[in-house]
């Protein structure tokens, strides 16, 4: 099983609109950073977390038309305002795409994007949507699943475990529960947002992500969602082993 990190980036990218790079090297290709998202893959399944405003960019990338599900963690723009490239993964593969949220994102989604999962003037649903219960298997992937404080909202925490190999993904959170630390515990891959350097109210910043790596313990961690501040080379330099920052089109896994 392995995990692509399609984008790497917060919800503004890098560089920000106006070419704004902040501390990052902009001739380090690494550091241009698309919306967060991600696909993971074991024996011909194809999973897809989140739908980035730039997710015809990552999908072309990776070379990649089906999947055999989706999973949104929340509903903020960055994660799922790409949804309406999904209408072209439909006809790909000639049916509706399966998708799984918890309870409050998909009524938030449905609400937004209620013709992609009911269809509008003779236009198909393109959209399978159903619940996302706290395990499941998709092909031969099984999943575990937790809450994880944003702010004033959840997103969802994944574990994917399939031929030996065990990858963690934590995007947007703010405070590490009992349920996380149970659930990130003993993992192969780790990918888990480090927005910056210094604190912020939804999201972790640098120095607590490291403390976590230390008391779970996994064999290897990428940093996502992050904002200009953190410059790919640097971080490298100063980062311990087994930890490294993520960027569009990493592969972790086995």
């Amino acid at each position: 099983m392995k995990i692509r990190i399609l984008g790497s980036g917060t919800s503004s990218g890098v560089p920000r609109i106006g070419n704004d790079w902040g501390a990052c090297d902009p001739g380090e290709p690494r550091n241009r950073r698309t919306r967060v998202s991600a696909l993971v893959e074991h024996d011909g399944t194809r999973i897809l977390i989140d739908t980035s405003p730039d997710m015809r960019e990552q999908l072309l990338a990776a070379d990649v038309d089906t999947i055999d599900a989706v999973i949104w963690t929340h509903d903020h723009a960055d994660h799922c305002h790409g949804i309406d490239d999904l209408r072209q993964v439909f006809h790909a593969m000639g049916r509706p795409v399966i998708g799984f949220a918890r309870p409050a994102t998909a009524a938030a989604l449905e609400a937004r994007f209620t013709y992609a999962f009911h269809g509008r003037q003779g236009y198909p649903s393109t959209i399978d949507l159903r619940p996302l219960p706290d395990r499941l298997t998709i092909g031969g992937i099984n999943i575990r699943v937790t809450d994880q404080p944003h702010g004033t909202i959840e997103a969802t925490g994944l574990r994917f475990e399939a031929g030996g190999v065990s990858i963690g993904y934590a995007t947007d959170f703010n405070i590490m529960t009992d349920d996380m630390l149970a659930l990130y515990d003993g993992l192969d891959v780790w990918v888990v947002d480090a927005l910056r350097r210094w604190p912020h109210p939804t999201h972790p910043e640098l120095a607590a992500v490291l403390g976590w790596v230390e008391t779970l313990k996994p064999k290897r961690t990428a940093l996502i969602h992050m904002d200009n501040s953190m410059d790919y080379a640097t971080l490298r330099g100063e980062l311990p082993d087994g930890v490294e920052p993520g960027y569009d089109g990493l592969v972790l896994g086995a």
